[in-house]
């Protein structure tokens, strides 16, 4: 049995098997527990899937190269542990939630995930422990799935365990920052609770930022992917505009970014992918339609990124149609199909959608990704091909360069649609 912590007190080491205990072993979770781990925590990882882990465990994770020598040195750790036994929760003197918050095909809040993974540590919390969610969500989401139902049990925060909100801030397929370099934002249902785990964050980040309430740490992730949503579709709209005027966007982009105050760089693109920016401002426009509140700013933002695979569509179709030829039948290859550069993960890409309405209109669709050996959605299964010229497209998409694509098989194509902006100017080459 654990002993009862007093109130504001952290629990003591002896007091645990595990300083941390990190539920969600995904693009968030895993980086999460090896930061932990480096900063000399003994970090149990759980995760539901058996699969998962043992991907893990052999090292075959999708990670940053300075995270996958974490992993080699945390997996020779006895300290460091992977299980899926939920059981074990109430080992850790502090439990990190970090599971996916996604949202469903028709832009609603999906949180069927998170409830599930809250529940199971309140079922097995133990007095003296502190419940730090780091998944994105609506605001109050920490209250009413974290700290009311730990109350029912009869383990009060603030006296029985500490809970608090502190959204993670991570990067993927991006080593700019380390998770140490950058600061963490963290708000407790009280303020002992946020104290606590400020505690907890502080061992590994050089800067933790308390808030008053949790409320306002989970306002705090809603407002950073809700500015690069909105910035992203200026950046689109943009792009459309200085194509109707026969003006590069880039070198109006570069030219802007030259001013070191009052301007920051956003790109243009096929649409937005990943699990941040396509969902997270749903959750906040879901919970201001409940409040029968306006957010049009956002909601066109957002409206205006959803459209986008759509147009990638359209476009493809003038550039066939200027050359006599429809869609229906034309071979079409993307080149790239991950929703950014040098990540192995096509969640929410725009690649599925754009692939999907092109095979909706009658192309043979295919894709090329060094990183992506297969996908399958919206009814779709393709392999990637090997031979670019072997698929012989009518037309290329160009969707997602990563680090070392070979890309010099562009030139014998006929017609690329560039919907990076990237690409060197070709005579095949027309920006989306």
């Amino acid at each position: 049995m654990h002993q009862r912590t007093p109130a504001g007190s952290p629990a003591t080491d002896t007091m645990f098997e595990f300083d941390v205990a990190v539920v969600g072993m995904g693009y968030v979770g895993l980086p999460t527990s090896l930061a932990f781990r480096e900063a000399g925590y003994r970090v149990l990882g759980m995760d539901v899937s058996e699969h998962r882990l043992q991907t893990i465990r052999d090292g075959r994770a999708d990670l940053l190269e300075g995270d996958r020598e974490r992993l080699g040195r945390a997996l020779e750790d006895p300290g460091f542990e992977l299980t899926s036994d939920a059981a074990r929760l109430s080992n850790a003197a502090a439990v990190v939630i970090a599971v996916p918050t996604p949202v469903d095909e028709y832009l609603v809040p999906d949180l069927s995930i998170l409830r599930s993974a809250c529940a199971t540590v309140v079922e097995n919390a133990v007095s003296g422990q502190l419940v730090v969610l780091t998944s994105t969500s609506y605001v109050g989401c920490t209250k009413d799935m974290v700290a009311l139902p730990l109350t029912a049990r009869g383990l009060l925060p603030g006296l029985d365990v500490h809970v608090a909100f502190s959204p993670e801030r991570i990067n993927p397929g991006v080593d700019d920052f380390s998770q140490e370099e950058v600061p963490r934002v963290v708000g407790g249902i009280t303020e002992a609770c946020g104290q606590r785990a400020e505690v907890l964050l502080a061992k590994y980040v050089p800067k933790v930022h308390l808030v008053p309430t949790a409320e306002a740490a989970e306002m705090t992730k809603l407002l950073e992917n809700t500015f690069r949503a909105v910035n992203i579709a200026l950046a689109n709209e943009f792009a459309d505009i200085c194509g109707t005027l026969n003006i590069s966007v880039m070198d109006v982009i570069d030219a802007a970014d030259t001013k070191p105050f009052g301007f920051m760089r956003f790109n243009p693109g096929p649409g937005v992918g990943g699990h941040c920016i396509p969902c997270d401002p749903h959750y906040l426009l879901w919970q201001l339609r409940r409040n029968r509140m306006n957010a049009p700013v956002i909601e066109q933002a957002m409206q205006d990124i959803a459209a986008r695979p759509r147009r990638v569509v359209d476009r493809s179709r003038k550039l066939l149609s200027d050359r006599d030829q429809g869609l229906a039948g034309a071979r079409v290859l993307l080149a790239g199909v991950a929703y950014k550069p040098d990540v192995e993960d096509v969640r929410e890409s725009p690649a599925l959608e754009i692939i999907a309405g092109l095979a909706a209109e009658g192309a043979t669709v295919g894709y090329i990704d060094p990183l992506i050996s297969r996908i399958s959605s919206k009814g779709i299964e393709l392999d990637s091909v090997t031979d670019p010229a072997g698929f012989a497209p009518d037309l290329v998409i160009m969707h997602t360069s990563h680090a070392g694509f070979d890309l010099g098989w562009l030139d014998a194509v006929p017609t690329v649609l560039d919907t990076t902006y990237k690409l060197p100017a070709a005579p095949n080459t027309i920006q989306l």
